[in-house]
This record gives structure tokens, sequence and C-alpha cells, in this order.
């Protein structure tokens, strides 16, 4: 692995760390801006980097450091009821970076990162309420049009970067 690479990868685990810091209190869960640094570690990065990336974040978090959102971290945070959107963050990202950079590209793989996203997160959630409609409810129906938002933002941003830098 080439030093760009490395530096790469550590400069989007940087990203999604400062990402989840950044909350504004719109719903019941705070939104983040964890899942645009997603978006952008999956259209920056190619896929082994994007994965990687992405591992390295949860991990961090799973060993204690206060990575995840409201500076929390530990294994605790992977078992409570956001953990699945947590372990999706490292499939999505792959899933994302597997996009040939156009629009219509970057559009059907942030969608099915979306999903990735909510497939993992809505299942553990379920999990934790006992009730798949109140998990639809609470951890689906007010963060989805707002994550649609930040697909778009991020296919925006990569593209007039890539337009300029060569990644």
């Amino acid at each position: 692995m080439k030093h760009k690479d490395l530096a790469m990868i550590a400069l989007f685990v940087t990203l999604t760390i400062v990402g989840a810091q950044i909350s504004i209190p719109i719903a019941t869960v705070p939104i983040t801006l964890q899942v645009l640094m997603i978006f952008l570690t999956g259209y920056f990065l190619r896929p082994y980097h994007a994965f990687l990336a992405q591992a390295i974040y949860l991990l961090l978090g799973i060993l204690g450091l206060p990575v995840f959102s409201g500076f929390s971290g530990g294994f605790a945070s992977i078992l409570g009821p956001t953990g699945g959107y947590l372990i999706s963050f490292p499939i999505a990202a792959l899933v994302v970076s597997f996009s040939k950079k156009d629009y219509f590209s970057m559009f059907i793989y942030g969608i099915l990162g979306i999903c990735i996203i909510y497939f993992f997160g809505v299942l553990v959630l379920t999990y934790h309420l006992k009730d798949f409609t109140k998990a639809i409810m609470i951890g689906l129906v007010p963060f989805i049009g707002i994550d649609f938002v930040k697909m778009f933002l991020a296919i925006i941003i990569a593209k007039r970067v890539l337009k300029v830098v060569e990644v």
C-alpha cells in the first residue's frame, strides 16, 4: 500500500470521526454527518481502502476511543440500539466505492449504500425494540430523506473535487 493510500484512509477515518461529532438535534436521535462521510469515503477511495477506512473507524470505537456520535465509544455502542448502523458503515462504503464516478452510477450505488445502512440499522433496532414497525418509525422514517440529501451533497462534492484533484 502506498503512502498516498494510507494518507487517504487516515483522512477519511478522521473525517468520519469529525462528522460523527457534528450533531443537529432535529429528531429523537440527533442527525450527524457520519452518513455523508460514508458516501464521501466510497466516492473517493477504491473498494478495499473504503472498507478499510470505515473498518478502522469502527475498530477505534469498539476499542473505546470516543469516535462515535456524542463522543461515545466502546463495545457497548455496537451492541446498543444504533449498533447496526455502525456495523453497516464498512459494508456501505465498500458498495458505494464500486460506482464508476459518473452521476448515475454514484446515485445507484449511493442508494445501495443507504439500503445497507438501514437494513442493518433497522434490524438491530428491531431486536432492541421488539417491534419492527416502531423500529421503522424511529430509525428510518425521520432520517431517510435527510440521508438522500447527504448522498446528493456527497455526489456534488466528489464530482467537483475529482475534476481538479487526482485521488
